[in-house]
């Protein structure tokens, strides 16, 4: 929480004007009765720096910006979240176009995905299906997806991390669209 008008107690400040000019280094008494008479608020925004830089601003404005920076902070980070999609070696046919599905989906929104294979029992004796299962993924996701980090086995899982194409996210963005636009356009035509 930064501090505000008399709550600044250094002898001398750093000063930033309204309009976000520099003024110079000035008294605390001086700048604040410039930021009176401007009808505003003297808000110190760095605090550990000497003399502390302070701006005459609005303090509501002030805390409104700050909190939309930090909620886009927050935004990118979540972007940057790592989306998990979990195989067997023995996995049916359906069953994984679903997870490759699901996994195509988290990829298209800017996620990561890590991919882990688990083994159970005898499948142990032939992790080779795990790597080919690994192959047949990085084949099918080719275009949208790249291999951030190769597969490696960890105990009775084999891990992968995929990390978005955004050239390949593009075509397929503008494929789709193609596809969705030809779509509208073909029952138009027939009636």
């Amino acid at each position: 929480m930064p501090r505000i008008d008399n709550r600044i107690r250094t002898p001398e400040v750093r000063l930033i004007g309204p309009a976000g000019e520099q003024l110079g280094v000035v008294a605390t008494s001086e700048a604040l009765f410039r930021a009176r008479a401007a009808g505003l608020n003297l808000v110190e925004i760095s605090p550990t720096a000497r003399p502390p830089v302070c701006r005459i601003t609005d303090y509501g404005k002030f805390r409104y910006e700050q909190s939309k920076k930090e909620h886009a902070n927050r935004k990118n980070a979540a972007a940057a979240k790592v989306k998990e999609v979990q195989f067997r070696p023995s996995v049916e046919s359906a069953d994984y176009q679903v997870k490759l599905r699901r996994m195509k989906e988290f990829l298209l929104d800017g996620s990561r995905v890590k991919v882990a294979i688990s083994f159970k029992g005898r499948e142990n004796a032939h992790k080779e299906l795990g790597y080919e299962l690994i192959e047949r993924i990085l084949s099918d996701i080719r275009g949208i997806g790249i291999c951030e980090q190769a597969a490696k086995q960890m105990g009775r899982i084999i891990v992968l991390t995929v990390m978005p194409n955004a050239k390949g996210i593009a075509a397929a963005r503008a494929a789709a669209a193609k596809e969705a636009a030809a779509a509208a356009d073909g029952p138009a035509k027939e009636g």
